[in-house]
């Protein structure tokens, strides 16, 4: 039966992968949906039997209705009320043995019939809002070929250790995260990421878990273990999130909770009461029309369901949300705090501009540089070098750590540093031009005499101005938080469109930052490192930038995307709170249906088969209503 119908939701227990293996039998071979389906075959073939005349075949068919749609949720019942637990499914067990007392066996069998069939139907809508979650799973090949002593072998993904040369040929997934180390190919992340545009890689590059190689053989060192790589990351945090309850879920439990023991007594006191001063039977049997009427079987399973099928979708473009309380909170986030590096910019410095001397071209200059700076580790070499791929070899290379680099080339002296080591002659307004423009500059020398100048810069994602006009437009502020220096944070901020800037900041001012934005309403913060761990766990909703991204920072964050495209941001809180409107309209109409059904059973409007098929109506209601939060808009734009 389904463990969502009955007042309290348990957490949920099975595992992912049993999930997906259940899900691959067919309606007609499962038995939560079969045995309610017999069961109102049965009833529906009584009544055309009791209205043809034949009482007596009508009243076994009621008979094996009722036993079988209650063999559904009594047995479940029983169960719970030994541990203590009064569920809605109590409530149904007594209103059925009650009418069976009274001699309305044909309203009993109503009742378990309609009261098996929208927990069959809840089910079904929980096992649909999870379907996108299941197929993560799918993502991870069985088996992977790894080289042993120059031949290939064929082994068990699960197996995979860290360390092993594996060989993934076109068309196959990685199965898990590693560094090409041979070969050349573009990868296929958009089961991933959502990111439709093929990746290109070489080697040096890395690659995760689920990817798709669409051209040539790659082989991958491993540097994580089959089972421990960023695709189980992102399971696991979808199994947390199936596990947790949001806040409002709570809220709909307190209400139910309470409800169930509450309407036990109000159905004694009107049995009691009324037989006291009326007809006992009369009486006895609008004790469990109440009963039926009041119980909070809509509420309890309405909040859950919404959030889980919300959290599957989000899952589907990109968005692992850790708990249905993270996602709930997501829905009403007024203001958001960004990282700078590595979350508005890609976190891989380049080459930006070339400011030369008369007599000197921009190729000359950046070959000189990158002939010296191929023998550095700094990221600024790093930049130059892949600026200059083939660049020349220079000789006599020597650095000196935090000013800057020297080495012969074609007989010349080059030397490459710091402007605050090396005086940048006549090009030094253009360089302060380029540092207010918020890059970093190094000065090249031929001989002693200042040359060329050379400006890198962390670029911005291309996508970042775009995304800040669309959280405008949702009425979400932003703020960049960043521990570089003010004028190149300013510099970026101004191409951006972000007003409000905080720099030179270390972690605990980002977390103080985050604070001060939280007394004057709910704030996210979205960044990618360690040193944003502290910050995301302050805000209301932490947002880790990549699931494949700094431990420290995903766990420490609510929410994790598994790409970097910042376009994910807006599209995420437009779902948040599409999936917030749509759990305040199923408590709303939950507890309006209680409230208009009690009165009416209470003084004889309604008799128990109507109240029953007014409820399962409304339940049904409330399922298809929560399943829409699983639909996906397009991304929103500006």
């Amino acid at each position: 039966m389904s463990a969502a119908c009955g007042c309290e939701h348990d957490e949920l227990e099975t595992t992912i992968s049993e999930e997906a293996e259940e899900a691959e039998h067919p309606w007609w071979r499962d038995r939560g949906i079969m045995v309610p389906v017999f069961s109102g075959i049965a009833f529906l073939t009584g009544l055309v039997l009791e209205w043809s005349g034949m009482e007596i075949p009508a009243l076994v068919l009621f008979w094996i209705g009722l036993l079988l749609g209650a063999s559904t949720f009594t047995p479940g019942a029983i169960r719970k009320l030994f541990k203590g637990k009064l569920g809605i499914g109590l409530l149904m067990t007594i209103s059925a043995v009650g009418a069976v007392i009274l001699g309305y066996v044909e309203e009993a069998a109503a009742l378990a019939f309609l009261y098996s069939i929208a927990e069959a139907l809840e089910d079904k809508a929980m096992d649909r809002a999870r379907g996108g979650l299941r197929a993560l799973l799918k993502l991870v090949p069985e088996t992977a070929t790894v080289r042993r002593d120059g031949t290939s072998v064929e082994v068990p993904a699960k197996d995979l250790q860290v360390g092993q040369l594996m060989l993934v040929r076109p068309g196959e997934r990685i199965a898990t995260d590693g560094i090409v180390r041979t070969g050349r190919s573009s990868l296929d992340t958009s089961a991933i990421t959502g990111e439709s545009i093929p990746v290109e890689v070489e080697p040096g590059d890395t690659v995760s878990a689920g990817a798709i190689n669409t051209a040539g053989a790659l082989e991958v060192e491993t540097t994580a273990a089959g089972t421990d790589n960023s695709l189980t990351t992102i399971v696991d945090l979808v199994e947390k999130a199936q596990a947790e309850k949001g806040d409002r879920a709570r809220l709909a439990d307190r209400i139910a909770r309470p409800l169930v023991p509450g309407v036990l007594i109000l159905a004694a006191l009107v049995a009691i009461i009324g037989s006291l001063f009326g007809d006992p039977e009369l009486w006895i049997a609008r004790a469990l029309v109440v009963l039926v009427a009041a119980s909070p079987c809509a509420l309890a399973i309405s909040v859950p369901l919404t959030v889980v099928a919300a959290i599957g979708s989000a899952s589907k473009f990109g968005v692992i949300i850790k708990s249905g309380a993270a996602f709930e909170r997501f829905g009403v986030i007024r203001h958001v705090a960004v990282d700078k590096t590595g979350t508005l910019t890609r976190n891989e410095p380049a080459v930006a501009a070339v400011l030369t001397v008369d007599g000197v071209s921009e190729a000359e200059a950046l070959a000189w540089a990158a002939a010296l700076e191929q023998h550095s580790t700094h990221p600024l070499a790093a930049a130059i070098t892949a600026a200059v791929p083939d660049a020349p070899a220079a000789e006599g290379v020597t650095e000196q750590a935090g000013h800057g680099i020297e080495g012969e080339l074609d007989g010349a002296r080059i030397t490459v540093g710091s402007p605050r080591w090396l005086h940048a002659g006549t090009l030094g307004d253009r360089v302060a031009g380029l540092e207010e423009q918020g890059m970093t500059v190094v000065i090249v020398h031929r001989d002693g005499v200042p040359v060329a100048a050379i400006g890198v810069r962390d670029e911005l994602r291309p996508e970042v101005p775009e995304v800040v006009r669309t959280l405008a437009t949702q009425g979400i502020g932003v703020t960049m938080l960043t521990g570089d220096n003010a004028r190149t944070a300013r510099a970026l901020a101004a191409q951006a469109g972000i007003d409000d800037v905080r720099a030179e900041l270390r972690p605990e001012d980002k977390a103080a930052a985050i604070a001060e934005f939280g007394a004057k309403g709910p704030v996210a913060m979205i960044g990618d490192g360690i040193n944003d761990a502290p910050a995301l766990a302050a805000a209301d909703i932490g947002i880790a930038m990549g699931a494949t991204g700094s431990d420290a920072a995903i766990e420490s964050a609510d929410v994790a995307f598994t790409g970097h495209d910042l376009r994910l941001l807006p599209r995420a809180f437009d779902h948040a709170r599409r999936g917030r409107h749509i759990i305040n309209q199923n408590i709303i109409l939950s507890l309006l249906i209680i409230t208009a059904l009690l009165p009416l059973a209470l003084f004889g409007v309604l008799g128990l088969a109507a109240v029953v098929l007014v409820h399962e109506i409304a339940e049904v209601v409330v399922i298809l209503n929560g399943l829409r939060a699983a639909r996906t808009r397009k991304e929103p734009t500006a």
